[in-house]
């Protein structure tokens, strides 16, 4: 019997998934199947099955044996964890190879389970499912780059359009064009005129997937010393893409600033990456590339959901997680999503879809960091949120998520908060932090984070321009001095005059 964990949700069984690819193979364990995927446990090795195969239509014999004696530690890493159901893919390499059908009932037989050998339409479809279950929408050209292929497919919300497979991998590149730059990019060229959809994605998003695109991300990243770590739903734009392109497909990239920051193991497919999206650039004239960390096995997961989970936002899925599991209560969180909305409406305060969105899981996230240190809980909560594995929001959303954390914990007119955190965001959205944490700073000192108050809270109107927070008289006794303190620095951070008020009773003037 295996203990769990408080620290895990207690409604979920674990699952893993192996992905047989033609660069690397990789284990992922998740803590249960849900519409933002945790991870258990992640290890990969960088195999090789597909180098040589242009040239000998076979996979890799040494890469072929180390295989399987990590698919052996694989396996028994999956039981360990306690995985009920392990799924295995495989993609390009092991399609395609000669040798591909006894390599795959070598690696039956050792890990005791099918291997799905996903056909390239299959490969694109999880692919595609991938970009569309980790943003909220997906809209424009999806792009997988593995070591074996290149899979392109339009996805517009729920909808996946047409999708094609060229063997533009890296590994496969490289061997085509017998390690000359200059050939692959030719080739690529010619290749990626045959991906028709292209044209069909100009102007609109490309989506960047797999780990030769999210390292050059990272190198991206390193050269441009920017602020967040976070893969996911980073952007590039296009005029700095392209001179940062320019530069790594000339094959020099030992040279490039931040280079350490990329394995060894992973750096000579860089250029052949580079090249790739050149060229994609150059077909489709995308309006900036979005780095997806997901792509078929989160795309693979995502369908075994039924419909509604799927419908279901993975932002907020994410952001309840983290509220049931630190949260000193997950109604009150609840009851703050309702109650911020009902105040923003009082207010007159607008949001756009996102907005609201945002302000809600901000609310699931308000009271995680409650265990630190009072010092302390504003920055291990804007560090937790910033760095947390969410998806469903961009990099300006997550800002605003940890600003609205580290003000409501930190002091909503501290100007020395987060000064990295806060260049990522616009200035809407740090004025809106400020707001929502000035309203959380108000409500916490009424309910001690504890729910049954707040629905018993209301907002009136008395008169010129005056707005009243009015608590039921059975609630007279939270009637206070700090209260009226903290709604008067609401009052100033929204430029509006209001007072503390006990219904049949007094008012207290915000001062």
């Amino acid at each position: 019997m295996i203990s769990t964990s408080q620290g895990r949700l207690q409604d979920r069984r674990p699952l893993s998934i192996i992905d047989i690819g033609s660069n690397s193979i990789r284990l992922v364990v998740y803590e249960g199947l849900a519409r933002s995927p945790t991870m258990l446990f992640n290890e990969k090795m960088l195999a090789g099955l597909g180098r040589g195969i242009v040239s000998t239509g076979k996979l890799d014999p040494e890469a072929v044996t180390r295989s399987m004696e990590e698919f052996r530690r694989f396996r028994a890493l999956s039981e360990q964890v306690g995985a009920e159901r392990m799924y295995v893919l495989a993609t390009a390499a092991a399609r395609e190879a000669v040798n591909g059908p006894d390599f795959i009932h070598r690696a039956e037989d050792v890990l005791k389970t099918e291997v799905q050998v996903l056909s390239g339409r299959q490969e694109a479809h999880y692919s595609a499912l991938g970009v569309i279950s980790g943003f909220h929408p997906a809209n424009g050209i999806a792009g997988d780059l593995g070591g074996g292929s290149l899979e392109l497919v339009d996805v517009d919300g729920e909808a996946i359009g047409d999708g094609i497979t060229l063997p533009l991998g890296g590994l496969r590149l490289q061997d085509m064009a017998k390690n000359s730059l200059a050939q692959a990019a030719k080739i690529a060229r010619d290749e990626l005129a045959k991906a028709k959809l292209l044209k069909g994605g100009q102007g609109r998003p490309f989506y960047a997937v797999g780990g030769t695109w999210r390292n050059l991300a990272r190198l991206y990243m390193e050269m441009t010393t920017y602020p967040l770590s976070v893969m996911h739903h980073y952007e590039i734009g296009i005029d700095s893409a392209t001179n940062f392109l320019k530069q790594v497909a000339k094959g020099e990239i030992e040279k490039i600033r931040g280079i350490e920051g990329v394995s060894k193991n992973r750096r000579s497919l860089l250029p052949y990456g580079a090249t790739v999206l050149q060229e994609i650039m150059t077909a489709m004239q995308p309006s900036k590339i979005i780095v997806s960390a997901l792509g078929v096995r989160e795309g693979f997961l995502y369908s075994l959901l039924d419909k509604a989970e799927q419908m279901a936002d993975p932002l907020i899925s994410a952001s309840e997680e983290l509220a049931r599991l630190r949260s000193r209560s997950v109604t009150h969180a609840h009851e703050l999503v309702e109650w911020t909305g009902k105040t923003f409406a009082a207010f007159g305060i607008e949001e756009t879809v996102d907005e609201a969105r945002y302000r809600q899981a901000a609310c699931l996230l308000a009271d995680i960091g409650w265990r630190a240190h009072p010092e302390y809980r504003g920055k291990q909560s804007l560090n937790i949120i910033a760095h947390a594995s969410f998806i469903g929001v961009d990099h300006p959303g997550r800002a605003f998520l940890a600003l609205a954390n580290a003000y409501r914990h930190e002091g909503i007119f501290n100007e020395s908060i987060a000064p990295e955190i806060k260049a990522l965001a616009t200035p809407r959205y740090i004025e809106r932090a400020r707001v929502l944490a000035a309203v959380m700073r108000v409500v916490y000192l009424l309910t001690a984070a504890m729910p049954g108050v707040m629905p018993r809270l209301k907002w009136e109107s008395r008169g010129n321009g005056v707005l009243a927070l009015v608590l039921p008289a059975s609630l007279a006794d939270l009637y206070g001095e700090r209260p009226a303190g903290r709604l008067a620095q609401l009052a100033r951070v929204t430029n509006r005059r209001l007072v503390l008020a006990v219904e049949g009773g007094p008012n207290m003037p915000a001062k």
